[in-house]
């Protein structure tokens, strides 16, 4: 598969996308005045315990508290009781690992990690790990022996991420000294910290993206900004030199997402509608805590039976919905109601085609077999806001529902209010301010209004009324 990184800079944000065969397959967006706090580290102060729910509140000095669960804090391993294991006022090192969403704080730990290219150390674990998704046992093992020699002299856990295959012993060497003195400054900076501080700010979007995803299956990283250009060289000639030649200027005339045609799938992430390629679509429904996907045929159909209609349908959409679910970031519980198949092998296929495609997904995800019902539970690991959360705002209109008034319950309405109003001892004129959205139902039924209250109406649009509301005004 040909992977490509598109960097766009611009004054207010960084965007970046990762292409895989000229197809978007994720999608970062870091904004000025909203920077992520994701793996940061901080000297936070202990607020307060809540002994009922095993829990502490923590003062990183930005607003909202942030949530400490018993099993993040770093403590004597038969110690469960959350009083012993820390005291308000205390000073702790403490690391995001879920940011705010919504109305609830960031989620914090002490058991720190630092993620590098190839490996992520944990100073406060004795454990030592492999990627499950380098399959190959030889080179598994060959890693697992390295690490295990270097655990001799580091103290501390290591895992090995899957962009370690294949790499050497020297390479391995280099990241765990680099990951280790990165440790030792941010233990440095902790003892001469203020409370409540920053005290080691993960990096941003762009070198992110270099240290997960640009491997030896990424062509091209095309980058349209000459001083980003030189941060990001600067940053592989340490981490991957080889692939230095893969990073070139963007000087096109026109913006580097409209050339790649980025921008316009932008826009299109903007709809709870995902079209298919057979003709067939995906409803995204996106709620706090659960999102559902409903699953169409459209006016797709097979030329031999209803049910291969649904399994073609079907199994293309598991793969749409993988891809909707990293483009969108979309986390937590997620339920997917695809078309009904009768054959047993048929719903195998499309979990077994879900679960596949969801493998290239960094997030964790768990997929439930198919229900009596025909559904699909799953979950997707959720560490920031959604993109719909981050680029929109709640509707003042219809607040998040989806739909508004009707023009006919808008008409209702009216007539309530003006039968109310009791304008059969009105002599003068009547006029109805309405936003221009429902003007011309109103003046379609301007007879029925005289009708029911032997009088003319004065129907006028004004540009700065809701839709849903109205003024009625006797002169």
């Amino acid at each position: 598969m040909k992977k490509e990184i598109i960097v766009n800079r611009s004054l207010e944000e960084t965007k970046v996308a990762v292409l895989e065969d000229g197809k978007l397959f994720d999608l970062f967006i870091e904004r000025r005045e909203s920077e992520k706090i994701l793996n940061n580290i901080y000297k936070g102060k202990v607020q307060n315990i809540v002994p009922a729910l095993n829990s502490a509140f923590v003062d990183l000095g930005f607003g909202k508290s942030a949530y400490l669960g018993i099993d993040d804090i770093v403590a004597q391993k038969n110690e469960r009781n959350i009083e012993n294991m820390i005291q308000p006022g205390q000073d702790v090192m403490v690391q995001v690992y879920k940011e705010p969403i919504s109305t609830k704080g960031p989620k914090i730990t002490m058991d720190i990690s630092l993620p590098g290219r190839l490996l992520v150390y944990m100073p406060f674990s004795n454990n030592i790990g492999v990627s499950k998704n380098i399959e190959d046992r030889e080179e598994y093992d060959r890693l697992k022996g390295i690490i295990s020699e270097i655990k001799k002299e580091v103290p501390g856990g290591i895992i090995v991420r899957t962009e370690a295959e294949d790499a050497t012993e020297e390479e391995i060497k280099r990241e765990i000294k680099y990951l280790t003195r990165i440790w030792a400054s941010i233990v440095s900076r902790f003892d001469n910290a203020k409370p409540m501080s920053l005290i080691h700010k993960d990096l941003g979007v762009v070198f992110q993206t270099v240290r997960d995803y640009f491997t030896e299956d990424v062509i091209l990283m095309h980058i349209d900004s000459p001083k980003e250009l030189r941060d990001v060289t600067e940053f592989v000639k340490i981490t991957t030199p080889e692939f230095l030649d893969r990073i070139v200027l963007y000087e096109g005339k026109q913006s580097i997402f409209k050339a790649y045609g980025i921008d316009e799938e932008i826009k299109r992430l903007r709809s709870n509608r995902a079209r298919l390629k057979s003709g067939g679509y995906l409803i995204i429904q996106e709620a706090e805590s659960l999102c559902a996907i409903d699953v169409n045929s459209g006016k797709f159909t097979s030329k031999t039976s209803q049910e291969d209609t649904a399994a073609y349908t079907n199994i293309e959409a598991a793969e749409e919905v993988a891809r909707q679910l990293r483009l969108r970031n979309i986390g937590g519980i997620i339920v997917i109601d695809f078309i009904d198949m009768r054959k047993a092998s048929n719903r195998q296929k499309v979990l077994e085609k879900l679960r596949e495609v969801t493998r290239g997904d960094k997030a964790k995800i768990k997929i439930w077999p198919i229900t009596r019902l025909g559904l699909i539970e799953m979950t997707r690991e959720r560490k920031r806001e959604s993109l719909f959360s981050l680029m929109g705002d709640v509707c003042p209109v219809c607040r998040g529902l989806g739909l508004v008034l009707s023009k006919e319950s808008i008409f209702i309405n009216v007539c309530d209010d003006v039968e109310q109003m009791g304008i059969d001892m009105h002599h003068g004129k009547v006029k109805i301010k309405l936003n221009p959205d429902v003007v011309e139902y109103f003046n379609e039924r301007k007879s029925r209004l005289k009708e029911l209250f032997k009088m003319d109406f004065d129907i006028q649009s004004v540009a700065d009324i809701d839709r849903e509301d109205y003024q009625i005004i006797f002169e």
